[in-house]
């Protein structure tokens, strides 16, 4: 599928990594874009997420570029402010910018020090490989890759609308398989439009796509002190969607965003199975994802699945957990489509041909709560193995 028009990338290797591998990436807009993100909502905030929020007030929602490094988040360091402020002075002096319209974003090693010049010294090489046009999907996919910790597969997703005045286009990328459980945002996403959307209808566009998509997954239910999630509308395409299709534009973009957000959950550390949680008649749907949210951050939930072990138990165990009212004689349970709970009591279905259903690498969980309530939720998560502790065991050494 085609890239959004007017957006270029970079990126390479700047010694940050141990491992020879690409760790720093420039995305730039040929004009500034509106812009819009959500961030963590740790108390604990790296460097580069405090001047992201800053320089997006100052510019009042405009970018023409992001700058990204893996292998160091910039995060609990002594010089992290500095460090993040000269990067983007240095971005800002080769694109000609404003420097409130870089965008910073890192990943990696909480409360290792970073050196700038590493970065500074290498951005001159990565602005050159921004004019390199025809390898723009070449370059688009690098930059996907360059943003990856402990991710096995780079994440990428693809959109396009048809509007009564031309056809605009969606990419994203994103990064993240350990250390998530988003409240807001996770790791790190960056989207990009040429569709023409003024800032503050982006934002809301972006916080509502959000709610439904990159809030609704977890993999070991720690939210991660660098969280970024970052749309830029360029406007590249000349198409300005009337007021009647920008919820069409929206639902694209959700799509997207929903594609990245269960890639995560799929590529979870250690992970085997990607589990899809569903409720449906909670009192609200607050209360609906507060239960999947509990059920998806179980361990024992998620070793039973690495099992394939059909314990509903658990299931409502973990529902009981979530701090939501509800009656526990009025709870339906299914998993892989089979009825395992009815009114909060077991069911009676195959316990083998179940195990077997549970070997699949989709794994859905369904609990339906009986009464009038419209609440409605969709999570995803992971199953949880031994490899997740072997990689969180050795992640700095």
């Amino acid at each position: 599928m085609e890239l959004p028009l007017g957006f270029t990338f970079a990126a390479g290797y700047a010694g940050i990594r141990a491992k020879q591998q690409d760790d720093l990436a420039l995305i730039v807009s040929g004009t500034p874009a509106s812009a819009a993100a959500v961030f963590t909502q740790n108390q604990v905030q790296a460097a580069p997420v405090r001047l992201a929020r800053a320089n997006l007030r100052q510019s009042r929602g405009k970018a023409g570029a992001i700058l990204v490094n893996a292998g160091n988040a910039n995060c609990a360091t002594r010089t992290g402010a500095k460090v993040a402020l000269a990067c983007c002075q240095a971005a800002a002096k080769l694109l000609r910018l404003p420097v409130q319209q870089v965008l910073p974003a890192s990943t990696g090693v909480i409360g290792v020090e970073l050196d700038a010049r590493l970065i500074t010294r290498k951005l001159p090489e990565l602005h050159k490989g921004l004019f390199e046009n025809d390898l723009r999907s070449d370059h688009f996919d690098r930059v996907a890759r360059a943003i990856m910790t402990t991710d096995l597969v780079p994440k990428r997703a693809y959109a396009e609308v048809t509007l009564r005045r031309g056809t605009v286009r969606i990419a994203g990328m994103t990064k993240g398989s350990g250390m998530i459980q988003p409240r807001m945002a996770t790791t790190l996403g960056f989207v990009l439009t040429d569709a023409s959307i003024p800032a503050p209808l982006l934002q809301s566009m972006l916080e509502r796509a959000n709610a439904l998509t990159y809030s609704c997954i977890s993999v070991d239910g720690d939210t991660s002190t660098n969280d970024t999630l970052i749309v830029l509308a360029n406007g590249a395409s000349g198409v300005r969607p009337d007021p009647a299709e920008t919820p069409f534009l929206e639902q694209a973009l959700t799509g997207v965003l929903e594609t990245l957000a269960k890639a995560i959950a799929r590529d979870g550390e250690g992970a085997r199975k990607l589990v899809i949680i569903e409720v449906s008649g909670a009192a609200t749907n607050d209360a609906a994802q507060r239960i999947a949210r509990s059920v998806a951050n179980s361990p024992l939930v998620k070793t039973a699945i690495a099992g394939s072990d059909p314990n509903w138990g658990r299931i409502i165990c973990a529902a009981g957990n979530a701090g939501v009212k509800f009656d526990a004689a009025r709870v339906d349970i299914d998993l892989q489509g089979v009825s395992v709970c009815r009114s909060g009591l077991a069911a009676d279905f195959d316990e083998g041909g179940l195990k077997q259903k549970l070997d699949a690498p989709e794994c859905q969980i369904r609990l339906a709560f009986q009464g009038r309530g419209k609440g409605t939720a969709r999570f995803w998560t992971c199953d949880l193995t031994e490899r997740y502790i072997e990689i969180n065991g050795s992640y700095r050494t």
